[in-house]
């Protein structure tokens, strides 16, 4: 997505945006490539992912009614059928 029209959407002021732009390429969780005079941003879904796994399996790893959600899924048809999981 094109930076201008990132800021239009969001309705932030071009310093603040470009603040959290930079930290957010820092650590990789978002990709820029200049096209002529239009910076554009992409989002790095596999960071993404690999983060929001990481919460997942530390964050909840102690919690005994959170896991992963193909697992919740599994329970739920196992569970549907009269099966355990």
């Amino acid at each position: 997505m094109a930076v201008g029209k990132l800021q239009a959407s969001l309705e932030l002021a071009g310093s603040t945006l470009s603040h959290h732009l930079k930290a957010l390429v820092i650590v990789g969780l978002v990709a820029q490539e200049r096209q002529a005079t239009t910076l554009i941003c992409r989002a790095n879904y596999e960071m993404m992912r690999g983060i929001v796994d990481f919460l997942v399996a530390e964050c909840c790893a102690d919690a005994c009614d959170c896991a992963p959600a193909e697992a919740a899924q599994s329970s739920t048809d196992a569970g549907a059928r009269g099966e355990r999981a």
